[in-house]
């Protein structure tokens, strides 16, 4: 029979790992759904242009300028990205029918990288927008005032815990 003052402290020491690893890891976020269902400023099932023949006046909207499909990095991901232009100059990023895998501290950061571009790069020149808000469904990221939009070449799913990609969209004009 092993000696009770070795089984103990080894036991702690394990049980303390566990603790952790699951707290690092949060193996169970592969399996939870956030689901968000924001107003998208601009449908994507709609075309910018008006129709032919309208007379009316012309009001200003919100106008896609640039959008991509997501590309999967670490995790299999599906949508929409756009860079939406705001009446007044503002700009905004939204996801459309969004679909990745839940993570521990997912963030959506602009990049000045091409979305061809090694994963470790997105890392690196980024703007932060903020905390991932879900991981499936629509949602909709303020860009803050003086981020040159010029500079945007893609938006990026990360996640900082790790330093890894969890999809990129290019940011292609439309």
């Amino acid at each position: 029979m092993p000696d009770r003052r070795i089984l103990i402290p080894v036991a702690v020491v394990l049980v303390a790992a566990l603790g952790v690893g699951l707290y690092l890891f949060q193996p169970w976020r592969l399996l939870t759904v956030r689901e968000t269902h924001e107003a998208l400023l601009v449908p994507s099932s709609t075309s910018a242009q008006a129709p032919a023949g309208t007379s009316a006046a012309v009001v200003e909207t919100p106008k896609e300028i640039a959008a991509g499909e997501w590309r999967s990095l670490e995790h299999a991901t599906t949508g929409k990205a756009s860079l939406i232009k705001l009446p007044g100059g503002a700009h905004s990023v939204q996801f459309a029918a969004l679909d990745t895998s839940d993570g521990p501290d997912l963030y959506v950061y602009l990049s000045p990288h091409a979305s061809g571009s090694a994963e470790k790069t997105f890392g690196q020149g980024f703007t932060s927008l903020g905390k991932l808000k879900g991981n499936r469904g629509d949602q909709v990221y303020e860009i803050p005032a003086g981020v040159d939009v010029s500079a945007i070449r893609s938006v990026v799913i990360w996640c900082q815990r790790f330093s890894a990609g969890f999809a990129v969209a290019p940011l292609e004009q439309v």
